[in-house]
């Protein structure tokens, strides 16, 4: 998750972005206004050869500035990594929240916001209500499974899930009247487009970026892996098209390569390949976590996380070689993260030239904004997610399984009666 996007959108050799052009009179006055890129010729209309950054004056100082800023975020990023499975949740959190302002700031008119008092509030009443909605069912079971020690917490907890989706209805209700009270005369036009507007990034924000969490939580390996292929990629597009691109790939973004789009691909593969036996032999990323604790953990990670023994032919100097099966798994992600996860990106560049704009936000030197570094990262949670429950999740109905239900569905008083009654009939087998 963070640094990342494909080889979609970068201003570089095989994913630059738009030329900003001068903002539409019809957007009125804008909140943030955006920065024309530095970096990028005038003639952006003209023939996309010449956009592409072998012909950049200033390709090297955007470089200098990109790896800058992505060495920051990796260390960071590796700082996560060793805190836990909830650091990485709050860090997911944190980028939501990112990116729901650098898009509610996007269409926004000053002239108009003036007139409206406290109607930007609305924007955040919805996205927390959303929120609690995306993560409250998820955080329901390890919430429980955490508090279970506790009778009194349990209770609370227990009873808060219960009433999640009716409280989550209820906010969702108070945030549609406040938006008809607030409705001004003259103003009918801007106030139901940013309604709209606004629930259109709450289903892009959290309806992909919920499975997110659920990757984590069902062993790091799973978000970690595809987030990491989608960084691979986009370096290895920048960089291959950096150094080779001259063949423009598409018109939406006219920097990027088939240089840059080929190399990206066969790099993403193999490396693929390569990081899901690297990161198959450590438990802390394979074992999936049940709570919301941060102790280490152990598990047994299964078979697909135990190499197999493959006979080589007799022209290799090696015998055999030993293979994990999610190595083969690993390259339908990288697949996935090469061909089809950077229209992610080729999407945002659209959208950008339809508002002339050059990035969603300026938070992260030489990248853009968030919303800039999520846009493949987004596509590509959902395909890990759909992948691991259709082809990897083992579907058995372990003890786990069932405390689990047990813990979820049952009040604290019918679960002393199950424990007697389950005490009771093993009693009668001995």
């Amino acid at each position: 998750m963070p640094h990342v996007r494909s080889a979609a959108e970068r201003d570089n050799g095989s994913g630059g972005d738009v030329t900003p052009g001068t903002p539409s009179p019809t957007h009125g006055a804008r909140v943030r206004q955006r920065k024309r890129s530095s970096d990028a010729p005038s003639d952006v209309n003209k023939t996309n050869g010449a956009n592409l950054l072998l012909n950049d004056q200033n390709k090297y100082k955007s470089m200098l500035i990109r790896t800058y800023s992505s060495l920051w975020m990796m260390a960071g990023f590796v700082f996560l990594i060793y805190m836990g499975h909830l650091y990485i949740w709050a860090m997911v959190v944190v980028i939501q929240i990112f990116m729901a302002s650098e898009l509610f700031n996007l269409l926004r008119k000053a002239n108009e916001d003036r007139q409206l008092p406290g109607f930007r509030l609305l924007n955040w009443h919805f996205f927390f209500t959303a929120m609690l909605f995306a993560y409250g069912r998820f955080l329901s079971r390890q919430l429980v499974n955490t508090v279970t020690s506790d009778k009194l917490l349990y209770k609370l907890v227990s009873g808060l899930i219960k009433y999640q989706m009716f409280i989550c209805y209820f906010l969702y209700i108070a945030g549609f009247v406040w938006f008809i009270l607030t409705l001004k005369k003259k103003a009918y036009k801007y106030q139901f487009s940013q309604y709209a507007w606004t629930h259109m990034i709450l289903l892009m924000v959290f309806a992909q970026s919920s499975f997110t969490v659920a990757n984590i939580y069902e062993g790091m390996f799973w978000f970690l892996l595809p987030a990491s292929l989608i960084a691979i990629n986009d370096v290895a597009a920048y960089f291959f098209g950096f150094f080779f691109g001259k063949t423009p790939l598409i018109k939406l973004s006219p920097k990027k390569t088939w240089e840059g789009f080929l190399g990206a691909s066969v790099t993403t593969m193999l490396s693929a390949f390569v990081l899901a036996n690297f990161m198959g032999h450590f438990q802390w990323l394979t074992c999936p976590r049940k709570d919301l604790s941060t102790g280490w953990l152990h598990c047994d990670p299964g078979s697909i996380f135990t190499p197999e023994s493959y006979d080589l032919p007799g022209w290799i100097p090696w015998r055999e070689v030993a293979i994990m099966p999610i190595q083969w798994h690993a390259l339908a992600l990288g697949l996935f993260a090469s061909i089809i996860a950077p229209f992610g990106g080729f999407f945002a560049s659209g959208f950008k030239r339809a508002f002339k704009f050059k990035d969603f936000g300026d938070s992260i030197p030489g990248h853009g904004g968030f919303t800039d570094r999520m846009d493949c990262q987004m596509v590509m949670a959902v395909f890990a997610y759909i992948y691991y429950q259709s082809f990897v999740m083992v579907q058995d109905l372990s003890v786990e399984t069932i405390m689990e239900q047990i813990l979820r569905n049952l009040t604290f008083e019918e679960q002393h009666d199950l424990y007697e009654q389950l005490g009771k009939l093993l009693t009668r087998g001995n």
